[in-house]
């Protein structure tokens, strides 16, 4: 099974049209945002409860079970189960998604640096849960 995971400019992008999405529903929920940066230290606040929990099922939920976030079906890539080339499943969405709170540090520049640098383009999350991103 030969997979294209030279996708690393598709990922960025990705990325930002997520990002995008998450700004509309952090606005839609009271969020406060500073410039690139969501404002989470008043979590105790309802919005910014359902901003953290809407983040965490968009992730486990779309990429776990389709293998794809908004943001990675307009840039035509997937994520995929690096043993089968099939849906990672939902708790390689959970690990994919707990591990973005250490490669999302410096606006994801942790996760660029590895996956640039790893074989398989992968980040700490791809590695930890057993998945690659690939061309759709």
């Amino acid at each position: 099974m030969m997979l294209n995971v030279h996708v690393t400019g598709r990922r960025v992008v990705a990325t930002l049209l997520d990002g995008v999405l998450f700004g509309f529903v952090a606005s839609a929920l009271g969020v406060q945002q500073d410039n690139t940066t969501y404002q989470l230290s008043n979590v105790s606040s309802a919005g910014g409860l359902w901003f953290v929990l809407f983040v965490f099922l968009y992730y486990v939920l779309l990429e776990g079970l389709t293998g794809r976030t908004v943001g990675k079906l307009i840039t035509g890539i997937r994520v995929v189960d690096a043993e089968t080339g099939g849906r990672p499943g939902l708790l390689s969405g959970i690990v994919r998604t707990l591990l973005r709170i250490i490669d999302g540090l410096v606006g994801y520049l942790v996760a660029l640096i590895v996956v640039v640098n790893s074989k398989n383009r992968r980040r700490l999350g791809d590695m930890a849960a057993k998945t690659l991103v690939v061309r759709a």
